[in-house]
């Protein structure tokens, strides 16, 4: 990169960066240095994926068991409270490995980034609802600024696989397989509001996509796909003794390539708690996104129309705040940016409240 006319300027900051970061007298801090002249990866070992895994490799190799790491990024801003407050929700929740912190993105005056922002806020906070109204167990948002967990845990799983994008959602999802996954922070934290091409997926890349109008990788899921989840979900007992089929177990036969795919949690769990987490372990978080995306006709129903099925089903009363939403004439391109920030301001509302109550055991 040091050799890349268009890479030098990230060179130059990230030896601004370590320079910064030597100064530090007042606490100690553990350079890893990648990014000076000669020192930079190569070959497969790339993208901020594997930045995190080396990160964590070292702080595996050098903490104690009760120690938690924090994953945070450069440019998003904590309160000064935040490491004392994340600190403080171990403490206080016990039973809890890892922390999916509350976020939320301030807006930066760029018309076009902000409404590509908030867009994208309203399709992660209307999916997350969606999981949380349902009782699915992977109800979290993973977002590498705002995570964090215990090194015990961390331990357990084999530590961060490395990934071009989305490290940060398999990471929490393993943790999640592996024990209870808190919701609740009182600091949330304030990721950049910025276009970035450095991951494939993500929040840099959506609102590349969004802002050219192309939101058909992040769109609004019909409620009764989320339905279809929640009689699987409800009829899991019923599995337990005989398969039955509908729309999500004939997409679990077909993406494992078994006629029963709960045959193989029968013979391996004698008792219904047992079977009960090897299914949610099957049917992960990926493999429900993963079910949604394969169901999903864009044709069939607009985002807009999912979305006010959606409030009409879940939130009626907020049919005399977000009118403009309830205007056949709606359009998430067209709408305002303050109409698309009163938006995601109620759904941010709807989700902390939710986050309060809620633990994913």
């Amino acid at each position: 990169w040091w050799e890349d006319p268009r890479k030098q300027e990230a060179c130059r900051h990230n030896a601004d960066s370590l320079e910064l970061l030597r100064r530090i007298s007042e606490f100690q801090v553990k350079v890893i240095d990648h990014s000076s002249r000669g020192l930079g990866w190569k070959g497969k070992k790339l993208g901020v994926g594997y930045a995190r895994k080396a990160v964590i490799d070292h702080i595996l190799h050098s903490s104690e068991r009760d120690d938690l790491i924090l994953s945070m990024d450069a440019d998003t801003t904590f309160s000064d409270n935040y490491l004392r407050s994340v600190a403080e929700t171990f403490r206080r929740e016990k039973n809890i490995v890892a922390l999916a912190v509350p976020y939320y993105h301030k807006l930066t005056g760029d018309p076009a980034a902000d409404r590509a922002i908030l867009r994208y806020e309203i399709y992660m906070r209307h999916y997350l609802l969606n999981l949380g109204l349902i009782g699915s167990p992977y109800a979290f948002t993973a977002l590498g600024s705002a995570m964090a967990a215990r090194v015990s845990a961390v331990r357990a799983i084999g530590g961060m696989t490395p990934k071009l994008s989305g490290e940060d959602f398999y990471f929490l999802q393993k943790l999640r397989k592996f024990g209870s996954v808190g919701l609740w922070n009182e600091e949330p934290v304030h990721p950049a509001t910025r276009f970035s091409d450095r991951v494939f997926f993500g929040t840099g890349p959506a609102m590349i996509k969004g802002a050219e109008g192309d939101w058909l990788s992040y769109p609004i899921y019909p409620q009764h796909l989320f339905k279809n989840l929640e009689v699987t979900y409800k009829a899991i007992p019923q599995y337990f003794q005989a398969t039955g089929y509908n729309d999500v177990v004939r997409f679990m036969s077909e993406i494992f390539r078994e006629e029963d795919p709960f045959q193989p949690l029968r013979s391996n769990h004698v008792d219904l708690e047992h079977f009960t987490r090897a299914f949610h372990e099957k049917l992960d978080g990926l493999r429900i996104l993963q079910y949604l995306k394969t169901h999903h006709d864009p044709k069939r129903n607009s985002d807009e129309n999912n979305f006010r099925e959606f409030l009409e089903s879940n939130f009626p009363f907020i049919k005399n705040t977000l009118t403009p939403v309830f205007d056949h004439d709606f359009s998430f391109d067209t709408a305002s940016t303050a109409i698309l920030s009163d938006i995601r301001d109620f759904l941010f509302d709807r989700e902390m409240e939710f986050r309060s109550t809620s633990a994913l055991r």
